[in-house]
């Protein structure tokens, strides 16, 4: 059983949260905190596996209790977030701190949703109970990997890096995207997010990176020195279009329940032949992205996925590499080290 504790101020949340969770047989709902400080004493008593945690609180915020918690007592943690352009930044920071995942808050609407909803939620706990809770410092480099110095190479003007993820995602993205240099050939990312916050993410990585970071636009020409993210709710595909690659948007039917879905845009890179490609799964629970891998690594394309130890979630990365669609693993710190080695101009 995964215990969990919910802490909200919310006495409606709390009796939401609890109804929503008891529906599986794997989760147990062991007790509720209405404020960080009362919650601070149920985790010592309760002991429980994972923590949901509502942002804004009375007495201290989300963000500052989770703040504590993960220098004191790291623990798996699901922010419960109010899906709005105001609280897209403390949620990204949220997982910048070490928190696994975030779901909106749940509302009473129609019988639909909520069985979306509580299916979702069920899935974020489970993922959150077996996942790698790490540290929100900036990761080493690796002494015996052979990085590649980004100023003194020339990379392929035609070559092209697509990346999927999701659970964990945003931080390990970062980890990559902070790494390559402003001249570096274009990458294509599509995130499991919602709309509104892949607005925000862009945004946040744009200011982090030495690319140029930005949400796709459809119709857009993808040109060296960028990275292009699929806006939520948003399918992204890499289209030809007179000689050129170009950001093609969809909201059709959600593939592997996502949209965006990964599979969708490596499906769409793998008809188009490219002669220089590179992809790569980073980590997530699920297993989208896999067979697009597979497509991928079918037209030549050089694929990989980042390692068990590395991930979060081993999910999708462990679904592509079981798939044969991976042709190995690679810690989260030489991930981009690896794509600009792909993409060097010999």
């Amino acid at each position: 059983m995964i215990k969990v504790l919910i802490v909200d101020d919310s006495p409606l949340i709390r009796t939401l949260l609890t109804e929503i969770l008891q529906l599986a047989n794997d989760i147990q709902v062991v007790g509720a905190a209405e404020d960080p400080f009362d919650a601070r004493e149920k985790i010592k008593t309760l002991r429980p596996d994972v923590l949901t945690l509502d942002i804004e609180m009375p007495k201290m915020d989300g963000i500052s209790f989770l703040k504590n918690l993960m220098r004191l007592r790291p623990m798996p943690v699901v922010m419960i977030s109010t899906l709005t352009q105001q609280g897209a930044p403390a949620t990204l920071e949220s997982l910048e701190l070490g928190a696994i995942d975030f779901i909106a808050k749940p509302t009473k609407n129609v019988a639909q949703d909520l069985r979306d909803y509580t299916d979702i939620l069920h899935d974020k706990i489970r993922a959150a109970a077996s996942a790698r809770v790490r540290s929100f410092l900036p990761l080493k480099e690796n002494k015996h990997a052979k990085i590649v110095n980004p100023e003194t190479v020339r990379f392929k003007i035609n070559h092209l890096s697509v990346i999927g993820a999701s659970t964990g995602g945003t931080e390990a993205i970062k980890e990559v995207l902070t790494r390559l240099p402003a001249h570096f050939s274009p990458v294509v990312i599509t995130q499991h997010i919602p709309p509104v916050f892949s607005t925000s993410f862009a945004e946040r990585m744009d200011k982090a990176c030495a690319m140029a970071v930005k949400e796709a636009q459809d119709g857009e020409k993808l040109e060296l020195g960028n990275v292009y993210i699929a806006p939520g709710d948003h399918h992204l595909s890499i289209k030809s279009k007179n000689g050129d690659l170009v950001c093609y948007l969809s909201q059709s039917a959600p593939v592997n329940r996502h949209r965006p879905a990964i599979d969708v845009l490596f499906d769409s890179v793998a008809k188009l032949e490219l002669k220089s490609v590179s992809a790569c799964i980073l980590t997530g629970m699920g297993a989208d992205g896999a067979k697009g891998l597979m497509k991928l690594k079918e037209t030549g394309a050089k694929t990989f996925v980042q390692d068990e130890k590395s991930c979060v979630v081993y999910g999708m990365p462990k679904a592509a590499f079981e798939l044969g669609a991976a042709s190995k693993q690679v810690p989260l710190e030489q991930v981009a080290d690896v794509l600009m080695r792909l993409a060097i101009k010999r």
